[in-house]
């Protein structure tokens, strides 16, 4: 039998991202420097040392924390090489990704569902749409440009030199010769924009909008897979001598880990005598997909998680951050809240206040580094610390114990869809 004790000495730590393409390595990178940030102005001691785990990429941490020595096991739950895949498209077929995402949004009502929740979100959304449709705008117009000028241009040099009576028979040509350079001038205008995805980031926000929107809600086979054998690796970890199992789910990774852990507990895989189970849900987007028609699975999952007492489960975002869904609650504003819901314990990271004035102004606009503040250091921290929570002294359920649910948390049952699979 496990011993409960008082205090957290041995931690396992399961990080899963969101619809993210990068190597796992940069989690770790940025665990390492902000956790050296964090350490330094709070007070305490953290250190790295690489893992592997069943060929998974993770790290170990070793930390001193309130005068604790405490050990903790991070790994990450990967998934890139499934968004990787999705986003393996061409230019012409994310256009077509943006007409099919566009309509399963738009004609099944969830769209305008969602607008009753956050703009931020909602903004982020639109925003591939419209900056993919302004890149195709400006390629259209160089077209035309090269096109026009490089016309009429043929023509004056042509009436310079052969005079005007060797127009008319090589108009065909010219035709031809300058819509191909029109056409190509087209094309090299977007391969460029695509090229420079990584400060647009237009064509990768339109695949994780496109990546949930294919299946109107559900989990692609490919990943149902996948979270199954995430759920192999949790549940052999509570049977393991450590004193909690921390599963945290960041962005989209929030709404897989209810799924995993729904799976895992309605199969009897968390025993009562084991390590404590924790939930962390870090800039959670769940309501992009539990409010589609077709999302009844993850419906189901938030009503069950959520009366569950075989784990703690608390979720934080922050108002600041545009990408998320900043204090709506995932069960209540999915229209499946149950009688007698338990969880989650809805917190807000106010940026405003944890973030000085210099550090939030100069974040402030910077919107993906924002929705990632969340496992970075705070200048002014309160009772939310990523690292203390991660390689702290402390359960998850006895640092929030007591704690009152933030008061502008939104718990409005919004989503047209509520019906849950059986």
């Amino acid at each position: 039998m496990h011993e409960q004790k008082d205090t957290v000495t041995r931690r396992r730590v399961f990080y899963i991202p969101g619809y993210d393409p990068i190597h796992p390595r940069r989690y770790r990178e940025l665990y390492r420097k902000e956790g050296s940030a964090q350490a330094e102005i709070s007070g305490y001691e953290i250190g790295l040392k690489p893992r592997k785990f069943n060929g998974n990429y993770g790290w170990h941490v070793d930390a001193v924390i309130d005068g604790t020595d405490v050990d903790a096991d991070v790994e990450v739950l990967v998934w890139s090489d499934i968004v990787r895949d999705s986003m393996a498209t061409s230019i012409p077929a994310t256009y077509l990704q943006l007409v099919r995402t566009a309509w399963v949004y738009i004609s099944t009502g969830a769209l305008g569902r969602l607008m009753k929740l956050r703009k931020g979100p909602i903004i982020a959304a639109l925003y591939p749409v419209g900056m993919l449709l302004v890149q195709l705008l400006l390629a259209v117009l160089l077209a035309w440009a090269v096109f026009t000028w490089g016309f009429r241009a043929m023509d004056w040099a042509m009436q310079a030199a052969l005079g005007p009576h060797m127009l008319g028979p090589l108009f065909g040509l010219r035709l031809i010769l300058w819509g191909a350079l029109a056409l190509g001038a087209a094309v090299w205008l977007m391969r460029w924009f695509k090229k420079q995805d990584g400060k647009f980031f237009a064509y990768y926000l339109m695949h994780d909008y496109a990546f949930s929107a294919a299946s109107r809600g559900a989990n692609p086979p490919e990943l149902e897979t996948r979270m199954a054998v995430f759920a192999d690796s949790i549940a052999a970890s509570l049977q393991s001598d450590v004193d909690e199992v921390l599963v945290v789910g960041h962005s989209s990774g929030a709404h897989l880990a209810v799924s995993i852990l729904s799976d895992l507990i309605r199969a009897g895989r968390v025993p009562g005598d084991g390590p404590q189970l924790a939930f962390l849900s870090l800039g959670q987007v769940v309501p992009m997909v539990s409010f589609l028609p077709d999302a009844k699975r993850l419906r189901g999952d938030l009503r069950f998680l959520s009366t569950t007492d075989a784990l703690t489960w608390v979720d934080v975002t922050a108002p600041g951050d545009g990408c998320a869904f900043a204090l709506c609650d995932p069960v209540a504003v999915s229209g499946v809240a149950p009688k007698g819901q338990k969880w989650p314990l809805v917190l807000s990271a106010a940026f405003t206040q944890t973030l000085s004035p210099a550090r939030w102004k100069e974040l402030r606009w910077r919107f993906f580094r924002l929705h990632f503040q969340y496992l970075c250091a705070f200048d002014r921290p309160g009772d939310y610390d990523y690292f203390q929570i991660t390689a702290g002294p402390r359960y998850l359920s006895d640092r929030y114990a007591g704690r009152q649910p933030s008061k502008s948390r939104i718990v409005a049952a919004v989503s047209k869809y509520t019906s849950v699979a059986a």
